[in-house]
């Protein structure tokens, strides 16, 4: 019965002093973080694409594929702003199964979570010396979001964390932009509540501390579709979806309106291969509608070297052991896709 005390996990001014960012690093990654600022206030017309494994299971393959974006990255850098999605914390329904690099570095053994932490920074670190990129990575844990501020251009909350309040509270400590997932069961109001706590200060109980936020104006909806109290999965990505968010944004009179699209989740029906129909329908609804070019500003989209997924005991690397992902190929249709409708929206 009750808690078994482990171990003393380092402090986050430990575990930076051992692996420290450069004056060049951080430089690059704040040139990063102000042009993606840049999108999300309107000021550039670039396009956000997050994208990446469902899980980054494994330092060697999440780097061969951040290696192969910057390539693709370099070619449509005029339209297109690129963020690889790294997410090393796993949310499970049960509590079973793969939770991520933080718990196992290795998905193949068990290990303790200081390995986990250092394993985590140290990959994050080499996207960005290795590829230029600074990363985005879900906040399944707020507490732990100090071990990666540093490092991280992109902040998700995912579905089922979307009402917590320590989660609400730390994005509006937060300096980048924070994607809110609409919750699994839909309710556009529970996100948009999460997004203007978001965007205000706070004063609460962080890390021991008494801290105190300003807010963060650039706390933003990510639509995943929902799942009806029967377990049908329900898209949200649709067009007459995406112009109801936005006239709930205008009664809420939220800072820097912005959506981002899942192609995944619930808005593919699981089905992975979707999310290039899907991309195609949101870049037509961009090109249809002025209002929607200015909203939505950026897919989720997970991709991976190999599609589809496989368990953790087949040992595929590249290929996702969590949700399935579209492959190389069709990740450099999509991102092609995306591309040329910007070529069209003005």
């Amino acid at each position: 019965m009750g808690f078994s005390f482990l171990n003393q996990l380092p402090t986050t001014e430990e575990v930076k002093k051992q692996y420290p960012l450069s004056k060049e690093l951080i430089e690059r990654k704040a040139k990063r973080d102000a042009e993606m600022k840049s999108i999300f206030r309107g000021e550039s017309k670039k396009f956000l694409l997050v994208i990446g494994p469902c899980s980054a299971d494994h330092e060697d393959p999440v780097l061969e594929y951040c290696h192969r974006l910057k390539e693709v990255a370099k070619e449509v850098e005029d339209r297109i702003f690129i963020v690889p999605r790294i997410y090393t914390n796993k949310p499970r329904t049960t509590g079973e199964g793969y939770k991520g690099m933080l718990h196992q570095p290795d998905p193949e053994k068990r290990s303790n979570l200081t390995e986990g932490i250092l394993a985590i920074r140290r990959m994050h670190i080499r996207v960005l010396e290795e590829c230029g990129f600074s990363t985005a990575d879900e906040m399944l844990y707020p507490d732990n979001h100090n071990y990666l501020d540093d490092v991280l251009s992109y902040v998700a909350v995912g579905a089922r964390s979307v009402e917590n309040q320590q989660h609400r509270m730390v994005a509006s400590g937060v300096d980048i932009p924070v994607g809110m997932k609409n919750p699994t069961s839909g309710d556009l109001g529970v996100m948009l509540n999460s997004i203007y706590a978001g965007q205000h200060g706070h004063n609460f109980i962080y890390r021991g501390w008494e801290v105190e936020t300003a807010g963060n104006p650039y706390t933003h909806a990510i639509m995943r579709g929902s799942q009806s109290k029967h377990g049908q999965m329900i898209p949200n990505y649709h067009y007459e979806d995406l112009k109801l968010l936005h006239s709930l944004y205008e009664k809420k009179e939220l800072l820097n309106p912005v959506v981002v699209v899942d192609t995944n989740h619930c808005n593919s029906g699981k089905k992975y291969k979707e999310q290039l129909r899907i991309a195609q329908e949101i870049m037509h609804f961009r090109k249809y509608s002025e209002e929607l070019a200015y909203f939505v500003k950026g897919l989720m989209v997970e991709s991976y070297l190999e599609e589809g997924s496989a368990k953790v005991e087949e040992h595929i690397l590249g290929k996702s052991i969590t949700d399935p992902c579209i492959g190389w190929e069709d990740t450099l249709r999509l991102i092609s896709t995306v591309y040329e409708y910007q070529a069209q929206i003005r």
